[in-house]
């Protein structure tokens, strides 16, 4: 190569270099930014807030009831208006419902005294009594707020739906006790004592009569009325009849009367006579003659309807029988201990509806 040309390729070089050096450096490629990490079970993405839901309505309170109890006599008989007494007790103290009553209350009487209590806020009207059936009902027809509790012998015919009815079926009982009294007597002779002419009454009557025929027994039986229930001279009057004729089994349904059934039960000097009685244990008032009490309880009614009314259900039907407030008072006294047991199967058969014992109200002749 020439001198000339060796310095000509010099000088390109040299301007080669200069313009690698002007160039502007490569910027690098910016790294991938790192992905987000995946949320893990323990820091998991905040869910979104539920949508508002409507409040719920306030609950409406509950009612609050008062029983007013209305009895025909006083509530010291230990009779049939001291059951009443303690059917109406037990509710306030067993329940807590504010409870009132009134005693002695006289059939022409007891709309006034029910519409009273109505009047003050009572919300449960009790009338112990078949006597006040009708006004009773009249009366629940004026007030359909207010819940009635009737008591009688046969449910009406149409009743409102605040009525609950207390069927006492008292007919029932006195098949009990005809069967008792048919296995007990030694002459062969029964009497029945009542107080009034009374459908009620003549039930107890045929009850007794169907009682006598299936027992099987051959026995004479009668009854009489002494026109009171609760007068004990009446009473004593015809017991000492029928103990005269040869009775020896006396079979009462009667109040204060009884007393005078007892009293001529004591005085006889003949064959030993048996007694019966109704509502409440009488032991200590003749034990020597004194067998048993068909016995009737109406804290078990009163305490099952009243729970039902506050479980919303405001009319019903309740029957009474030996499965619901009545029982045949055990140990028998003054009569051979196989009766009760003879007893205890005829009483398992009616509770368990293998005897049907025939309502019967006719008359007796």
């Amino acid at each position: 190569m020439s001198k000339k040309m060796f310095a000509m390729f010099g000088i390109l070089v040299v301007l080669a270099m200069a313009l690698t050096a002007c160039a502007p450096a490569a910027t690098p490629a910016p790294a991938e930014e790192p992905a987000a990490p995946a949320p893990t079970e323990e820091a998991a993405a905040p869910a979104e807030p539920a949508a508002p839901t409507e409040a719920a309505a306030p609950a409406e309170p509950a009612m609050t009831y008062k029983l007013a109890a209305i009895f025909p006599g006083v509530i010291s008989d230990s009779d049939y208006n001291t059951l009443g007494y303690l059917g109406a007790e037990a509710v306030q103290k067993d329940m807590g419902v504010e409870m009132a009553y009134s005693e002695s209350v006289a059939v022409p009487d007891i709309d006034r005294v029910m519409r009273e209590y109505v009047d003050q806020g009572y919300n449960i009207i009790w009338t112990h009594g078949g006597q006040y059936v009708n006004q009773t009902i009249e009366l629940a027809k004026a007030f359909p707020e207010v819940i009635f509790i009737a008591e009688g012998d046969a449910q009406p015919a149409e009743m409102p739906a605040n009525v609950w009815f207390i069927d006492r079926n008292f007919h029932i009982g006195f098949y009990g006790i005809g069967q008792l009294a048919a296995r007990i007597t030694t002459t062969g002779k029964i009497g029945y004592i009542g107080g009034l002419t009374l459908p009620f009454s003549y039930a107890e009557v045929h009850a007794m009569e169907q009682a006598i025929k299936d027992s099987g027994k051959d026995v004479e039986f009668k009854a009489v009325w002494a026109g009171d229930f609760n007068d004990p001279a009446k009473s004593r009057q015809v017991a000492d009849t029928m103990i005269a004729e040869g009775y020896d089994v006396l079979v009462g349904s009667l109040n204060n009367g009884m007393l005078g059934v007892f009293e001529s039960a004591k005085a006889s000097t003949g064959a030993k006579i048996l007694v019966t009685a109704k509502y409440t244990d009488k032991t200590t008032i003749a034990p020597d003659n004194y067998v048993s009490s068909l016995l009737y309880d109406f804290v078990k009614p009163m305490t099952e309807i009243v729970g039902k009314i506050q479980a919303g259900e405001t009319g019903g039907y309740y029957p009474l029988g030996f499965d619901t407030g009545v029982a045949l008072q055990t140990p028998f006294l003054n009569v051979d201990p196989a009766v009760e047991a003879e007893m205890k199967t005829v009483i398992d058969d009616l509770v368990a509806g293998k005897i049907e014992v025939v309502k019967d109200t006719s008359e007796i002749k």
